[in-house]
């Protein structure tokens, strides 16, 4: 069932080598070119990491993201602080550039009392109201309406504000999909739709999703602008996102960028992608990988060296790890935890209730 995936070129937002990217107005200056490195670097170190954790039993389920860390980091960027984000359960990548802290990350893989969540949500479902990184929900797309909800409010509001939602090539089969695209296009809400076109809705090729040529196209249908880019390309994905964050932010509607990229390793630790897909696949879109390319290129432009990018990953490696240490060490979320973030006012049964939990939970002990 290996896909041949479509090669990256005509239509797309690319640059060879980056070179014409950095010549544009408004583009990463060194310092944030290194930092955009830095977060893709971190945000596959903590993959690889969680993805040990779960098969040494250390943590319950993962879903990984190797491969689409450009994809993730170089849209978020193109956001202020004030604007929101609507992730998927692999946005990982988006979370660190955001400022998500990695044991509060680490955190909510362990459901620990330390998790934002309060261990309450699964894993790899992050939300973090300081970031403002809506939480995530399972079922495919169903975030999208919500997200249009909330950029319509900005709009009523007359705020100056953007969301990018995200998704993934699945959802665009999805009813939840089509409605809000419909509703964004209708009432030109400010926000920007990333699809993280990584090839594969679990066991299912793109090519099986849609008879449409490319997914970027469906935009049109409901009114606005849709774009394909090179995702594993970390600066083209980062300028279309910000000429569409732009043109969100001055009234002008909604875009859909089709950010093509590929899914390295399987869709959760669940799966066992060996199944449906050719290990040549594999291997031809890890010639790919979106690190390595900007490695290369920050090495080739003399903004990166051997021993800086040594120095990095190590310091790197030892934040992560010191992170995990920390919070296995945390204890569980307390029982009263359960009780908590329902009623303004607790009313009599639910006190009840919680002495009645209390009570059992001592006996068990």
């Amino acid at each position: 069932m290996s896909q041949s995936r479509p090669q990256v070129k005509d239509k797309v937002l690319q640059v060879a080598g980056f070179q014409k990217e950095r010549e544009m107005k408004g583009e990463p200056s060194k310092e944030e070119l290194i930092h955009i490195y830095r977060v893709m670097l971190l945000t596959r170190l903590f993959d690889t990491k969680s993805l040990n954790m779960q098969r040494q039993g250390r943590i319950g389920f993962y879903v990984p993201c190797t491969g689409q860390e450009a994809s993730q980091v170089g849209s978020a960027f193109a956001l202020r602080r004030d604007d929101w984000t609507f992730p998927t359960y692999r946005d990982v990548g988006v979370a660190l550039i955001r400022g998500a802290s990695l044991r509060s990350l680490v955190a909510h893989l362990m459901g620990n009392s330390n998790d934002p969540m309060k261990g309450r949500q699964m894993p790899s479902h992050w939300g973090f109201r300081t970031i403002n990184f809506a939480s995530v929900a399972s079922p495919i797309a169903s975030h999208l309406p919500v997200a249009v909800g909330v950029a319509m409010a900005m709009k009523f509001k007359n705020e100056d504000k953007v969301v990018l939602a995200y998704h993934g090539d699945g959802a665009t089969s999805s009813g939840d999909f089509h409605s809000a695209y419909n509703f964004a296009g209708v009432y030109k809400a400010p926000i920007v739709f990333i699809c993280e076109n990584n090839g594969w809705a679990i066991s299912l090729p793109v090519q099986r999703q849609t008879a449409s040529p490319t997914l970027s196209q469906k935009a049109t249908a409901y009114g606005f602008e849709g774009v394909r880019v090179d995702g594993n390309d970390v600066l083209a994905v980062y300028r279309a996102t910000a000429k569409a964050v732009d043109k969100a932010r001055r009234g002008e509607g909604p875009t859909m960028i089709e950010c093509l990229t590929y899914r390295l390793g399987p869709h959760s630790t669940s799966d066992d992608p060996t199944r449906y897909r050719s290990r040549e696949e594999v291997e031809e879109w890890k010639r790919r990988d979106c690190i390595e390319i900007f490695r290369s290129f920050l090495k080739k432009e003399a903004l990166l060296s051997d021993e800086e990018d040594s120095r990095i990953r190590k310091e790197l490696e030892e934040e992560l790890n010191s992170a995990i240490a920390e919070e296995e060490q945390a204890p569980r979320p307390a029982i009263e935890s359960i009780f908590e973030d329902v009623y303004s006012s607790e009313p009599w049964n639910i006190r009840e209730q919680f002495e009645e939990a209390k009570e059992d939970f001592s006996k068990r002990m």
